[in-house]
Order: C-alpha cells, then sequence, then structure tokens
C-alpha cells in the first residue's frame, strides 16, 4: 500500500523544496468555514495538512490556539467532524493527518478512530503526548490500518529517547523547535539543526520542524535543513485577527502562498 505521508516529502523533494505543513483545529471558525480555509491553503501550495482533534486540556498548544480550539468546542466539534475535515482535505486532493493528544483517541476506540480515519482517506496521526514506550498497541493498529504514527523530539530529547523514536515513528518526525507552547516563542534556527542532525543519525524518515515557525525567513532558513515545515499559529491567528470568514480565507491564501515559495531551495 502506498504511504501518503512518505509520497507528499517525496513530491516536494523532487521539487528542490521542503514540504509545507498547516495545522487547522476542526470546526474552526466553523465547520464550513473550516472547508474554504482548507481549499486556499492547498491551492496556495500547502503540501499536508494537520487537523486538530480539538480537546479541552492541549498541554502543548498556546493562547493563539486554544482560542481557536475554544470555539471548536463551544460548537460541540466531535470526532465526526475531524474525519468530515479529512474528508474534505482528500476529496479535494489534499493529504491530512490529525493532531490529537491519545485521550480524545483511546476515549473514541483506537481501532474504530483508525478505520474512520482511513475511511476518510487520513494518512496519520501525530500524537504529541504519546511516547513509543508506552505505544505497542497503538503503533500495531498503526501500521495494520496503514497509518503513520508521527511522534516528537524536543531539544531537550536524549539521544536514547531520539532513538527510540526514530525507530517507532512512520511517516515523518516531527522536530519541535523549542521547549515550551506553541505561538509563543520563535524557532531557534541552530538549536533546530542541531536536533535534525542527531535525528538524521537514527532514521532515514522525513523531518518536519514545528513550533514557533511563523515567518517566510524562519521557513527559508529550515527548509536548508528540513524536510518539511510546520506552520500553526501564523494561520489560526490570520483567522482570528480576520473580520469576518472571507477576509480571513484571503489571508490565510496569501500566507500559504509566502510560506510556500520560502520553502524553496537555491539550487
Amino acid at each position: 500500500m502506498t504511504n501518503l505521508v512518505a509520497s507528499v516529502f517525496a513530491n516536494a523533494a523532487n521539487e528542490n523544496r521542503a514540504a509545507l505543513i498547516a495545522y487547522l483545529p476542526a470546526g474552526f471558525p466553523t465547520q464550513n468555514d473550516s472547508f474554504a480555509l482548507i481549499d486556499a491553503l492547498l491551492k496556495n501550495g500547502v503540501d499536508l495538512i494537520e487537523i486538530g482533534f480539538p480537546y479541552s486540556d492541549p498541554l502543548m498548544d498556546g493562547p493563539i490556539i486554544q482560542a481557536a480550539v475554544q470555539q471548536s468546542l463551544e460548537q460541540g466539534i466531535k470526532a465526526k467532524d475531524v474525519f468530515a475535515a479529512v474528508q474534505h482535505v482528500a476529496q479535494q486532493g489534499g493529504t491530512a493527518v490529525v493532531m490529537s493528544y491519545f485521550n480524545p483517541i483511546f476515549r473514541y476506540g483506537t481501532e474504530r478512530f483508525l478505520d474512520e480515519l482511513t475511511k476518510s482517506g487520513g494518512a496519520g496521526v501525530i500524537t504529541p503526548d504519546l511516547i513509543p514506550d508506552e505505544a505497542h498497541g497503538w503503533l500495531k493498529s498503526a501500521s495494520k490500518h496503514n497509518v503513520s504514527n508521527i511522534f516528537l523530539v524536543a531539544p531537550s530529547s536524549t539521544q536514547e529517547r531520539v532513538a527510540l523514536v526514530s525507530t517507532a515513528a512512520t511517516g515523518f518526525i516531527y522536530a519541535a523547535s523549542l521547549m515550551g507552547v506553541t505561538g509563543v516563542k520563535s524557532a531557534q534556527i541552530q538549536i533546530v539543526s542541531d536536533l535534525v542532525a542527531r535525528i538524521r543519525a537514527h532514521s532515514n524518515l522525513p523531518i518536519a520542524v514545528g513550533l514557533g515557525v511563523n515567518t517566510p525567513e524562519q521557513v527559508s532558513e529550515i527548509s536548508k535543513f528540513a524536510d518539511g515545515v510546520i506552520v500553526g499559529s501564523a494561520f489560526v491567528k490570520a483567522v482570528l485577527q480576520a473580520p469576518e470568514i472571507n477576509s480571513a480565507v484571503a489571508a490565510v491564501g496569501t500566507l500559504a502562498a509566502d510560506l510556500a515559495g520560502a520553502t524553496r531551495r537555491i539550487s
């Protein structure tokens, strides 16, 4: 079976650029409006979309994404809405993964979740609070469903932790550029460059850098050494600051195009 996530990174590499990955919470600012935002992202150079599963205790999310997630929760966004967003991405010819803390998946039922995800055309799951040591059942189920399981590595991760994640992950490895929550501090390029080098010593998987990445300048620098760049808070902030949905769609599209242009490497 074709690994959809691997194909995204292979296509980007063939074009001598990093893959651009964008995060949006499901149902934000409304379910229908989120579909319009997804369309704008895909039309303006985003290669892979992370659909966030809204959760009431988002340990890794900063105030910008927390505000967006709260809007989704207040509308009663559930797992079915997450799968609807994933399906919309697939129907538009894009590739989607779900970003979710593990508790909502566990409560939904891991086998049921993975089954619904694959039926929706989803390619993988990022689980920021799940570590490989405690993920044996999850890894087995994800493999059975041909779903990429994507783990995070942080600058503070030991070599043993990097090696363990590198062995367990499929699809790509998420290199967190800094310690702390999203959308508060900017990525430290040298620190994350060193982290990517440490991961490469253990894995041939693509490596995507996220957290604190907001500008074309950062994307350009990171694209020199990473296989992908993940942007979340900047897109969410553009929506939160827009006076209405048409303005939000335009702002997100413009930002996506600017960031996509910065992923290209100079030969």
